[in-house]
């Protein structure tokens, strides 16, 4: 990032994101601050975002390995779709919390999850009031007067789930609850109702009679429901929904019999994009290359295997960012070292003491702190961002900015303890290592 850049963002952008690198963690926003070498995929991702955005349906997968930087690949394009008004749920795929063979489990994830540009997860709520309205004004839009509106509103909102209804009709009857309950002024039951539209489990048998919906969401009608959520945030002007599903790769360590159903169970959501039944439905998953290409992975199944199957066998550099599959490179020491410049520009813009930081924390001796994290960790700088950024952030910039007589030459050594590492992370290193830079 450019100096002139730097100076461009705002003071609350800027803590957000060094906040953020200083816990080890990937921020939720500002990332297009930090996209240092993703602009190969720019083009073809914003055609894929204005594909769903004309009611189509993508499908992505992205591959590499840990520290290759997949959760913040999704996270700057799900940036990229809120600038397009999308909504986007980020999913852990887990075998306890979230598991893929259950997907009601997942669209219950998704609607906990789910935020916009305006509103934080979980912005279930807002989204439907926001397509109330929007029914509402296209009612009164069209001549209904105010005492026909409650009528002329129910009859649109069956207009418009008309498809849905065909494969989940709860979801429509479980609206149509939720605004009934809101017009008596029920707020116990219509947020109650509304839990139960997201998936939620253990809503009283009362207020599901109540609404006229009978049991918990099963497998099958969760796709229903991700139809009728769709419908209801595009008429709400939100044209598309980025969902992640991140950590497909956990799949790999389950019992086979749940793995088998889960590979088909996202066999099953690939075929369904495909087809055409999500129109604004953006669906990308994230892997390691063991799970894309190993034998307890994706190989395992070979029509899921057929489906994602792409080329990879040529220079990254002519990888195709059209593919259904595409591959983030890692980091090497460069671009570990051009990242780490670009944090210490923004950091100096909002610092007490930029000059400072800047002659101390110069390209040079971040060059050196990138090679001694990744030889901390066994010499595999790919996998070094997170601590890199976490000690560049913590250790050296914050010390630098703070107190005049402090020289990261002179007064730090660089330490890495296994109880500040991610399993991956202290894998690779059995002891605790000191280096000096």
């Amino acid at each position: 990032m450019s100096t002139a850049r730097s100076n461009q963002v705002s003071a609350v952008r800027r803590r957000a994101v060094i906040d953020a690198l200083r816990r080890g963690a990937v921020p939720e926003s500002g990332l297009d601050l930090l996209a240092t070498g993703l602009d190969r995929f720019e083009a073809a991702l914003d055609g894929e975002l204005e594909t769903v955005a004309s009611g189509g349906s993508v499908f992505k997968a992205v591959r590499g390995e840990y520290g290759s930087g997949k959760t913040f690949f999704t996270r700057w394009l799900g940036e990229r779709a809120k600038r397009r008004n999308f909504a986007v749920a980020e999913i852990q795929i887990s075998e306890t919390e979230t598991p893929l063979h259950k997907l009601e489990t997942v669209y219950r994830r998704l609607t906990e999850r789910l935020h916009t540009a305006s509103f934080p997860p979980s912005a279930l709520r807002p989204v439907v009031d926001a397509w109330f309205y929007a029914l509402e004004e296209d009612v009164l839009a069209s001549g209904a007067s105010e005492e026909d509106l409650a009528g002329e509103v129910d009859r649109l909102l069956t207009a418009r789930l008309a498809e849905v209804s065909r494969q989940a009709s709860s979801f429509a009857t479980a609206l149509r609850g939720y605004r009934t309950a809101l017009s008596a002024g029920d707020e116990t039951t219509a947020a109650a109702v509304l839990a139960w539209l997201g998936g939620q489990p253990h809503v009283a048998a009362a207020v599901r009679h109540a609404a006229g919906v009978r049991g918990n969401l099963d497998h099958f009608g969760a796709l229903g429901f991700l139809q009728g959520l769709l419908t209801v945030l595009r008429d709400g002007g939100h044209p598309g929904l980025l969902v992640v599903l991140d950590e497909v790769e956990t799949l790999q360590r389950v019992r086979s019999d749940v793995r088998d159903k889960a590979l088909n169970a996202l066999r099953q959501l690939i075929d369904e994009v495909h087809s055409g039944r999500f129109p604004g439905l953006y669906l990308v998953i994230t892997g390691t290359p063991m799970f894309f290409d190993g034998r307890q992975g994706v190989q395992r199944l070979a029509p899921l295997a057929q489906r994602l199957a792409t080329d990879f066998t040529t220079d990254p550099r002519f990888d195709n960012p059209r593919a259904v599959q595409v591959r983030l490179p890692g980091f090497t020491l460069e671009s570990l070292t051009g990242l780490g410049i670009t944090i210490r520009d923004l950091y100096a813009t909002g610092a007490d003491a930029p000059e400072r930081i800047k002659a101390l924390a110069d390209d040079a001796y971040i060059a050196d702190l990138a090679r001694a994290v990744g030889g901390a960790l066994g010499g595999k700088v790919g996998v070094a961002p997170r601590l890199f950024l976490k000690k560049l952030v913590g250790d050296v910039l914050d010390r630098i900015d703070q107190f005049p007589d402090f020289d990261p030459r002179v007064h730090y050594k660089l330490t890495v303890s296994g109880t500040e590492l991610t399993e991956v992370e202290r894998n690779l290193t059995a002891d605790d290592i000191d280096l000096e830079v």
